[in-house]
């Protein structure tokens, strides 16, 4: 544990210390055990690697209760960058998906001199609130069912009630190929008991739908990132090919977004959206591949 920011994080450090870091993000509904097997394949590597629980998960707490439990994505990613600080770490390669994803794209984009290459599994994640409420046609809104439920007091209730399930129902919806096992689902399913797991995760979707204000502080970060910074870093672009989460097919909707060395690849096989715990071994590579590419 270490406090950074407004936080006491909790996170697990492996390989030499003076090697070149890495950082792990999850996404939701996981946790930091999405690369328990990835973290060892790279610490063997020779990487100093960092996994760290996000705001909401596992063992990170807030330090102070009158902190609002924001989950917005800015407060997200400035998490991981007081992290870095609190662990004297100028520049680390990023790996991620999901939420996870998102914040390191924004690392990425808005801090470069931090992040000296990106592995993102599917891609550009950035949110901008006012793209948001346009319309999709009803097939790309249903698979976005969750968040409408998140709107309501009754859905806030049902995540506080049946979080488990939920998440399990996820998992299944999202990588419908992938068979877990109990024990692996429960592994990580305990980060979720965290006190402020709620709070975050229902902020985090209203504030998307503007449904829910984020805080000041991060106001001009955000009006930056609604204009769709670019990604100049080196970056390495992963996709699994049966992840049932909404996401682009193919690259071209943000190939643009990214204008440094970059590459796209597909993982087959049946990997779905929690790709570096269905498919580690390719995505260890990745980030090795995307490192070696830094110099």
């Amino acid at each position: 544990q270490v406090d950074a920011g407004v936080l006491d994080v909790g996170y697990v450090d492996l390989g030499p210390a003076r090697g070149p870091v890495v950082i792990l993000l999850h996404g939701w509904p996981y946790d930091i055990h999405s690369f328990a097997e990835v973290a060892p394949r790279l610490a063997a590597a020779g990487y100093r690697v960092i996994v760290a629980h996000l705001r909401g998960h596992g063992s990170t707490r807030f330090l102070s209760a009158a902190t609002l439990r924001n989950g917005q994505q800015a407060a997200v990613a400035l998490d991981i960058v007081a992290l870095m600080d609190a662990l004297q770490i100028r520049q680390a390669v990023f790996g991620a998906f999901d939420w996870g994803a998102r914040t390191a794209d924004i690392i990425a984009a808005m801090f470069p001199e931090r992040c000296a290459g990106l592995v993102s599994v599917s891609g550009y994640l950035i949110n901008n609130r006012e793209a948001i409420k346009a319309p999709l046609p009803p097939a790309a809104e249903y698979a976005w069912w969750y968040q409408f439920y998140f709107a309501t007091e009754h859905g806030r209730a049902g995540y506080e009630k049946h979080r488990r399930e939920f998440a399990r129902l996820i998992w299944q919806t999202a990588s419908p190929k992938w068979n877990f096992s109990d024990a692996q689902f429960e592994r990580s399913a305990a980060s979720f008991d965290n006190p402020d797991h709620v709070d975050v995760v229902i902020h985090n979707y209203r504030w998307r739908q503007s449904l829910a204000e984020g805080e000041a502080r991060y106001d001009e970060l955000e009006r930056r990132l609604a204009a769709g910074p670019a990604i100049t870093v080196p970056t390495i672009v992963m996709e699994g090919d049966a992840n049932g989460a909404p996401h682009f097919t193919g690259d071209a909707a943000f190939r643009k977004k990214f204008s440094g060395p970059y590459d796209y690849r597909v993982v087959a096989g049946g990997i779905g959206h929690n790709l570096p715990q269905e498919a580690p071994r390719e995505f260890a590579q990745a980030v090795i591949d995307v490192t070696r590419t830094t110099g």
